[in-house]
């Protein structure tokens, strides 16, 4: 068994604000394998970015680290020095953005905003061979060379997030942390792009932090699968247990409001909103939207507890139950 070369402890990622600290990660744990792909998903406001940005320390005000520790193959990446992170970054541990346009230079063109990230790291590099490896980065993603000499502008929306790609796993990184790679693109270009960071991770031997909010496009990409609600990591597991039998009321909710092909069902949506971080209600923050919740849940806060191997849950229902129980069935809403 391998040693995990991404190893988050006890994360913990707070925005100051007016109305008091907002708690966006809450003592967050989970280690990753080289070659492992794990798929964080929640609804907006759970925490998953900010635990993207956190992993590449790249929080900024009002937000601020609180604690924990993020060790990338054994150096704690929370303790290093400015100098000694921006070497670390891209070459070790590399981000793929949500929204490619936003995170290309406009007035560049593609071909220098990749020198820039290579003499970066590699400031000795000639340049015949930065331009050999630009060619060999862009046929790696389904870009032709000549993409380089364009400006971002000028590509598609596809296209760009395949460029943003090119340049994050231009130094051959242990980690890829991918944040809603597939945002605003059509299913088709969707499943392309996904199929090309598949094959990007594959060939590096990568581990992959793949946040989105697509339940199906991370069970497709994902081993495994960590459940965010309210800044916390309520669930994680393997793939095929966190969908056919998962173990939080959350994440068979979330599971179950995802249309199907093989049985027609109606959908239902998950009752109420997320809590106010600065507010969080006491016990378990899910627990005035839980159709399962009970005393305990409202006064006492659920810790983390294997449920199987590699299969945790942070849920009162637990040990006692050896499954999820049924979950009732959604109230009929009133005709107008």
């Amino acid at each position: 068994m391998s040693a995990p070369i991404l190893d988050v402890q006890a994360l913990d990622v707070v925005y100051d604000t007016p109305a008091g600290p907002a708690r966006a990660v809450n003592k967050v744990s989970f280690s990753l394998k080289p070659g492992e792909r794990l798929g964080l998903i929640g609804e907006s406001g759970s925490g998953k970015t900010t635990m993207g940005t956190a992993l590449m320390r790249l929080t900024r005000a009002p937000g601020r680290i609180a604690g924990g520790r993020v060790l990338l193959d054994g150096t704690d990446l929370l303790t290093l020095s400015p100098r000694a992170l921006r070497a670390t970054r891209l070459r070790d541990i590399a981000l793929v953005p949500q929204g490619a346009m936003s995170a290309l230079n406009p007035v560049m063109r593609l071909r220098r905003q990749m020198e820039d990230a290579i003499l970066a790291h590699e400031p000795r590099r000639k340049k015949a061979e930065i331009d050999a490896r630009i060619a060999e980065l862009l046929t790696r993603v389904g870009l032709k060379p000549e993409v380089a000499d364009r400006y971002p502008h000028e590509l598609s929306g596809g296209m760009k997030q395949r460029a943003v790609m090119a340049i994050a796993t231009s130094l051959s990184p242990k980690v890829i942390v991918a944040d809603e790679p597939t945002s605003a693109l059509d299913v088709v270009v969707q499943r392309q792009v996904m199929q090309t960071l598949g094959r990007l991770q594959e060939g590096l031997g990568a581990a992959v932090v793949l946040i989105g909010h697509d339940m199906g496009l991370i069970a497709q990409f994902a081993d495994t699968v960590g459940v965010m609600y309210a800044g916390r990591l309520v669930e994680i597991g393997p793939v095929a247990a966190m969908i056919g039998a998962p173990r939080h009321p959350y994440t068979r909710l979330l599971i179950d409001s995802l249309p199907g092909i093989d049985v027609k069902r109606r959908l239902t949506g998950i009752p109420g909103l997320p809590p106010p971080l600065v507010k969080l209600p006491t016990g378990c923050p899910f627990a005035p939207r839980c159709p399962l919740a009970y005393d305990r849940c409202r006064s006492e806060l659920p810790l983390p507890q294997e449920t199987a191997p590699g299969h945790s849950v942070a849920c009162h229902l637990y040990p006692e139950n050896a499954e999820l129980p049924p979950m009732p069935a959604p109230k009929e809403e009133a005709a107008p």
